[in-house]
């Protein structure tokens, strides 16, 4: 789509205004005060203009001179003030703004997001913003006090000479109609610059990501290469948006100046006549070059606006995603209630990305409490069906229900807190192990965390970091296992104390003696809670009530681990190359 596109160009100037009326109070208390700093600006022309007929009349020009002296440390002092209360609303709008998108982010759903690059998001939230705090304050009061001041100036110049004036009334048009055409060039380099910005931050995000794997692999020059050519794209398109600002101030300061060279050509001549006087003819020049200030003024606010712009487009294209309802927030119960059942009928599903069909009429029931495993192999679909019951994707067909009613009718927010996920990447946040554990449950206890830690096994990590909870565990907690980084998942979902329990290859990184206790967890859990467990690993679902057998989308089979491995050739095949007999695991009590 077009960013010149009439409405959405409407759009963006209506949330540009929306911005500014935010600090409107400060807006009108700056342009105020930067008024009457350009009144006393205005005023030293023709103060200047007193002391030289004083000094031409031999009258005394102490008076004249300490008012020129008071007009200009007058002028200093209020533009400083109106600067400060601008560039303080400016911080303001830009924290607004901010804080709008994080919120709308945050708050995305997951099929949104899947389809974004972080980086170009990070760009959104910090470089596009920044833009706008010029654009929202400074630059409509500096374009209101422009326009007043040019009025005055041309004003005050009508008042010395109105030929002067004609004479430069028809420089500046001339050169205000060629400002004009460049100016919409300067908003579309604006946002390809900002787009290109936001790509370099997207790669960069990648190679960070992947860090280790580059290293190990010998790949920084390869992956220098690629931000190289990102950041050369962005240099690109910033020196064009650069190249026409600097179009747009050569032409400013050439008006004046081509101004200046035929007010004085003009003027000379008339004093030679003797038709103006040399004292009007110096304060209008004084004028001319003062009329720099406006109009520089006018121009630097026309092209921070079209910036502001581009700005206001890219966060526009954020904020017109749908986002989920605010979820109220997480509270621990003192007890989960009863098991929740899971069912679904004729599900089907493909992700937005693709066209396969990952979920094809999936149907399977499961009773309150107790564990259910799913089972098969990659892409089978067994972390679709965990999404599903999360709502991070809607089905394309059929219905998912828990306690017997379809999820789309469960306020979300209800919906996520009878849910504990375990994710397969086990995420941690860069933040202590305390906030990393009570992510799901904010009002957790120590005493609720240390059962939990202990239950997980999580103890003989606490007993070694230096500050305990309050450790921080570093950004994505790399500095910690990829056992340790399962078990701080499972037992933040354990705080939670949901009604259902969703383990996504929970134990792939686990040891054989912790995932010995996590088995021994979980059955406990089974009691009081509906446990679904995803799992490569079949030691630890051996002894599941019921599993699932699930291949290309579809269920092939169910049963117990013993009447699987006897009637099913995959799930035997798989049971076979993992060591596994037709016998359950069984964990010791």
């Amino acid at each position: 789509m077009s960013t010149q596109d009439g409405p959405q160009s409407d759009s963006a100037w209506r949330t540009l205004f929306g911005y500014a009326r935010q600090c409107r109070r400060a807006l009108v208390v700056a342009a105020a005060i930067t008024c009457v700093g350009g009144a006393a600006w205005l005023a030293q022309p023709l103060a200047a203009k007193a002391v030289i007929d004083a000094l031409s009349a031999n009258e005394p020009v102490l008076t004249p001179i300490v008012l020129l002296t008071a007009l200009i440390g007058g002028a200093a002092v209020i533009a400083a003030t109106g600067t400060y209360l601008l560039e303080r609303a400016a911080e303001g709008v830009v924290l607004n703004a901010r804080r709008g998108l994080i919120h709308r982010l945050l708050r995305l759903p997951v099929a949104e997001v899947d389809q974004l690059k972080p980086g170009d998001l990070l760009s959104r939230v910090t470089s596009d913003t920044t833009l706008l705090r010029t654009a929202a304050t400074t630059t409509i009061v500096d374009a209101t006090n422009g326009t007043l001041m040019l009025l005055g100036t041309v004003v005050l110049m009508a008042l010395l000479d109105p030929v002067l004036l004609g004479v430069t009334i028809a420089v500046v048009l001339f050169t205000a109609l060629a400002i004009g055409s460049f100016l919409s060039r300067i908003g579309r380099a604006t946002e390809l610059a900002q787009q290109a910005v936001g790509e370099m931050g997207a790669v960069l995000e990648r190679a960070l990501g992947a860090f280790r794997t580059i290293k190990a692999s010998g790949a920084e020059d390869r992956e220098n290469a690629v931000l190289d050519d990102a950041a050369e794209r962005a240099w690109r398109q910033g020196v064009s948006a650069a190249a026409w600002s600097s179009v747009v101030g050569v032409l400013s300061r050439l008006s004046v100046q081509v101004s200046f060279l035929a007010v004085l050509g003009v003027g000379g001549a008339r004093v030679a006549e003797g038709t103006l006087p040399l004292s009007s003819l110096i304060a209008f020049l004084l004028y001319v070059f003062y009329m720099l200030t406006p109009i520089a003024a006018l121009v630097n606010a026309a092209g921070d606006l079209q910036a502001g712009l581009a700005a206001v487009r890219r966060t526009q294209q954020i904020h017109v995603l749908p986002i989920e309802p605010a979820a109220p927030r997480a509270q621990v119960v003192p007890r989960a209630t009863e098991p929740a059942s899971v069912a679904f009928r004729q599900v089907s599903f493909r992700y937005p990305s693709t066209r396969e069909v990952v979920l094809d009429d999936l149907s399977f029931a499961t009773h309150p409490g107790g564990m259910t495993a799913f089972v098969g192999p990659s892409g089978a679909g067994k972390s679709t069906v965990f999404a599903l019951l999360e709502r991070f994707y809607d089905t394309i067909s059929g219905s998912v229900l828990i306690d017997g009613r379809d999820v789309r009718e469960w306020p979300l927010g209800e919906l996520r807190a009878t849910i504990g996920y375990v994710e397969q990447d086990a995420p941690v946040l860069a933040a202590t192990l305390r906030d990393n554990l009570r992510l799901a449950a904010p009002d957790a206890s120590d005493e609720h965390i240390l059962e939990v830690v202990v239950r997980t096994h999580l103890d003989d990590l606490l007993a070694r970091l230096p500050e305990g909870l309050d450790t921080m565990l570093g950004n994505r907690g790399t500095t910690l296992s990829g056992g340790q980084r399962q078990r701080i998942a499972i037992a933040r979902a354990l705080l939670r104390r949901p009604r259902l329990l969703l383990l996504d290859e929970a134990t792939s990184q686990l040891d054989a003696v912790n995932e010995h206790h996590l088995r021994q967890v979980v059955a406990e859990l089974a009691h009081t809670t509906t446990v679904l467990v995803a799992a490569h690993r079949l030691s630890t679902v051996t002894s599941a009530s019921q599993i699932l057998v699930l291949d290309a989308g579809r269920l092939r089979a169910t049963g117990t681990h013993a009447h699987l491995f006897s009637t099913d050739e995959l799930y035997r095949q798989l049971a076979t190359t993992q060591l596994l007999t037709g016998h359950p695991v069984l964990d010791a009590p």
